[in-house]
């Protein structure tokens, strides 16, 4: 059987971006699962121990063809559909909350810049991302507003240059990036009219970048609070129109990226399952191993029911968002991100339980898998916005069409 590199794998899964061989897919997820258990786990350790995500794992990931996983092969991309990448990211989920935040982001924020960026746009922007060659953070949530419409970063235009004033915090690589996708308003404006989406250089001048506090869970992810005063960004820079800025966050990263998480959710209860089990089947009390009491046989079945539940709504909302025109995808991406959220919170809690009180101790693996899963209650929007998204749309449908006869 001929060998392949890891990167020649991941680069020649698929021969368009519809069809899979299924076989090379197979050897992929087999590659994955083996860098999770093995120096994804080194990588685990020492990202805990140094408190810092090392460039040497961004270079890794890189080479091994890991951060162009979903992107088309025309951009340098694997090809691989939209359902494909999420059972890879499941496995990658298994390892640190960190090296999978990479895989995620990196996998996903070129489609929000690539859905409005012209022709030479995309030369300059979406393709050095995809090639791992520039680091884009994903720039929208703001200190004294809520994350949307209620935007209070604001622009004034100024010839060929917006002037850009305004904070951002919590941003994701936003110290360390090449540039920030960035979301603000025209000055005055209120509402989604008045939003536009930058690509705003990281060397732009007036720009005070400050890394924030170390993080309960997923430990050496930097994030950034930002301030902008008059930060001069050129008009060829904006995505889209102005007035298109929350589609460019919503649509082409929010919601894919709402059913990500749902599947790192997913990859990461089925860590503490795994570990909750070896726990079980090996300790020892009174003569019993933990797994032949009837207490933790049953929190073991109730996780993993919880566990394919969440899966499978993932797996339908990945199949609603390849349709293309589904009117269901805003409020399905949502109800699985809301979901394998809430599975996660059960599962992680249980799982530390199965182990007592070793399981609490920075010693055991489960702790650090038990903080990592808070952070998911907010990534993307918190389980409120995720239920206010879902009313709406269904209140929508329910006004469009007419209520149900009672």
């Amino acid at each position: 059987m001929t060998q392949t590199t890891p990167t020649s794998v991941a680069r020649a899964v698929v021969d368009t971006h519809q069809t899979v061989d299924e076989a090379r897919f197979t050897a992929l997820k087999d590659e994955v699962a083996a860098y999770v258990a093995g120096p994804g786990e080194v990588w685990a350790d020492r990202i805990e121990r140094e408190g810092v995500v090392a460039q040497g794992l961004w270079d890794e990931l890189r080479e091994r063809g890991y951060l162009s996983l979903a992107a088309p092969q025309e951009y340098g991309g694997a090809g691989l559909t939209f359902s494909h990448y999420l059972q890879l990211l499941e496995l990658f989920s298994m390892s640190h909350a960190s090296l999978r935040m990479i895989v995620h982001v990196c996998n996903g924020v070129w489609r929000a810049i690539d859905q409005f960026a012209t022709d030479e746009q995309r030369a300059r922007f979406v393709i050095p991302q995809v090639k791992g060659e520039s680091r884009v953070a994903f720039t929208l949530t703001e200190p004294t507003a809520g994350t949307g419409a209620d935007l209070r970063c604001h622009v004034t235009r100024e010839g060929d240059r917006y002037l850009l004033s305004g904070e951002k915090h919590l941003i994701t690589f936003g110290v360390n990036c090449d540039r920030w996708l960035l979301f603000a308003r025209l000055t005055g404006s209120t509402g989604k009219e008045g939003t536009l989406a930058l690509m705003v250089d990281r060397s732009t001048p007036g720009v005070t970048v400050t890394p924030m506090a170390e993080t309960m869970g997923v430990r050496g992810t930097d994030h950034a609070h930002l301030v902008f005063e008059d930060a001069p960004v050129p008009v060829a820079d904006r995505l889209g129109a102005e007035g298109q800025g929350l589609e460019v966050a919503l649509g082409g990263f929010l919601t894919p990226s709402r059913i990500a998480v749902g599947m790192t959710c997913v990859g990461l209860a089925r860590r503490a399952q795994d570990l909750a089990v070896h726990h079980a089947l090996h300790r020892t009390t009174f003569g019993k191993t933990l797994s032949q009491r009837q207490a933790i046989s049953f929190m073991i079945a109730e996780n993993a029911a919880d566990l394919e539940a969440a899966r499978q709504l993932v797996a339908h909302a990945a199949r609603e968002w390849e349709r293309g025109d589904s009117e269901d995808v805003v409020a399905v991406s949502s109800m699985c991100k809301l979901v394998a959220v809430d599975m996660l919170t059960r599962v992680t809690d249980k799982a530390l339980q199965i182990h007592g009180g070793i399981g609490y101790w920075s010693s055991s693996a489960i702790e650090r898998v038990y903080r990592d899963a808070r952070a998911q209650r907010f990534e993307e929007g918190t389980n409120e916005i995720q239920k206010t998204v879902i009313a709406r749309e269904v209140l929508r449908r329910y006004e469009r069409d007419g209520e149900a006869v009672r």
